[in-house]
């Protein structure tokens, strides 16, 4: 069978199946849910989910693999009479519609009744598709389904995007489970304790297949796991045990869509008076604390115009993006790359960020941002006005880049190029 013939054979009735993998509580030994794993037309070239999904989107057809997976999920579990004492986890692809084709509506109303869920995406997902990632993210918070992000440890860029997405879960990496201790394995760790300790997120560990894997993922932080130690991926079992113990949902409330990084941190923090000269030298140090770390930091900046970013600016992005960051510029005409490197995106003339002006810098350890608006006409000495608030508050930091994420429309090719390519050790 070729890969078209089992693409179509995949999309007719039943040609998506799931099989389920436990998670387990790493101390206790209760199973605390399990983990929907699409599988293709048996014994065809596309059986795996990862050459599933790779055939369907250049052939145009990924929501609707996408959407035949996860109902597979959702019919198999609730078959099962799962409820919800236990948790289903649905892998899922954020840039993939997050309103259910007519066809699924009936099973996915049901699945949100009866199941407790949580969707599953991809460290990749968080650098290539942001501000969809984000709208998925309010659409399954506002069904009380919980979010999941997956592979951590495999770019390290994702360390300073977790907490744009505040996942309820954070899954660590089987290579980092496997592995051996490094200095950037050291970083990972110490990067998710850290925001496992502010959010209340349970970390889990993949890949634990052996006694030393256990042990190794209690070390990590790790409170439950799953691995072939456990259980392979197979039929749901009947019936499906109950458990005291569950995986917490952190019920985060959702942010306004109208929010700017301005208000947000206007309604926080006084406001000062300033003139585009003292604005620029706070913006420039927020930069360069980032050309200092090596753990790949997140910069977010609104300009009015690209033609006002300094050469200097544009030449400090591009460094930064070359070695390994996620730097993004937003800005009335600004092309999708306005420096090498650097993911851009234009703004309508009269959109509500383009009279701010805001530089975010999130790393794991460290946040800061500068956020500012003109004056209309008020000058002294000839110098613009601007009303503006310098904040280190990681909270405020966190929502104000949330903000700019959300208007997040660059170029898919280039940014799915970027998520690709980013250097593993930057």
């Amino acid at each position: 069978m070729g890969t078209s013939e089992a693409l179509q054979e995949a999309l007719r009735p039943g040609g998506i199946r799931s099989v389920y993998q436990p998670l387990v509580h790493l101390e206790t030994g209760q199973i605390l849910g399990y983990e929907a794993l699409g599988r293709g037309p048996q014994d065809s070239p596309l059986e795996a989910p990862t050459k599933l999904l790779a055939a369907a989107r250049p052939a145009g057809l990924l929501a609707e693999v996408d959407w035949a997976c996860r109902t597979a999920a959702f019919q198999g579990a609730l078959d099962a009479d799962m409820g919800n004492t236990s948790t289903l986890f649905v892998n899922v692809e954020p840039d993939v519609a997050v309103e259910a084709p007519r066809q699924h509506r009936e099973l996915l109303d049901r699945a949100g009744a009866e199941l407790r869920v949580i969707l599953e995406v991809t460290e990749r997902a968080v650098i290539s598709r942001p501000a969809e990632l984000l709208r998925l993210v309010d659409w399954a918070r506002a069904r009380s389904w919980g979010i999941a992000l997956d592979d951590v440890g495999s770019n390290p860029l994702c360390l300073a995007l977790m907490p744009f997405l505040e996942p309820d879960v954070i899954k660590l990496d089987l290579r980092v489970v496997q592995g051996r201790p490094t200095a950037e394995v050291g970083l990972i760790v110490s990067a998710v304790m850290s925001e496992a300790e502010r959010s209340g997120a349970t970390v889990v560990a993949e890949g634990i297949e052996t006694e030393e894997h256990l042990q190794a993922a209690l070390a990590l932080g790790a409170v439950a796991g799953q691995g072939w130690l456990f259980g392979r991926p197979g039929p749901l079992p009947s019936p499906i045990p109950s458990s005291p113990d569950t995986i917490a949902l952190l019920r985060v409330p959702a942010s306004p869509a109208e929010q700017t990084p301005f208000s947000v941190v206007r309604s926080a923090r006084p406001l000062r008076q300033g003139d585009k000269r003292l604005l620029l030298g706070i913006a420039t140090y927020l930069e360069e604390q980032a050309t200092a770390w090596h753990d790949g930091p997140v910069i977010l900046s609104t300009f009015q115009d690209q033609d006002e970013i300094e050469a200097v600016t544009l030449e400090r992005y591009a460094t930064l993006a070359g070695r390994g960051s996620l730097v993004v510029a937003l800005g009335r005409g600004m092309s999708a790359e306005p420096a090498p490197g650097v993911v851009g995106s234009a703004l309508p003339h009269k959109h509500r960020l383009s009279e701010e002006w805001s530089v975010v810098v999130v790393g794991p350890h460290y946040a800061g941002a500068l956020v500012a608006r003109q004056r209309k006409g008020t000058r002294i000495g000839g110098e613009e006005r601007w009303d503006f608030a310098v904040t280190h508050d990681r909270s405020l930091v966190v929502a104000a880049g949330r903000a700019l994420l959300r208007q997040v429309a660059p170029d898919e090719q280039k940014l799915d190029t970027l998520a690709s390519t980013r250097p593993a050790g930057a």
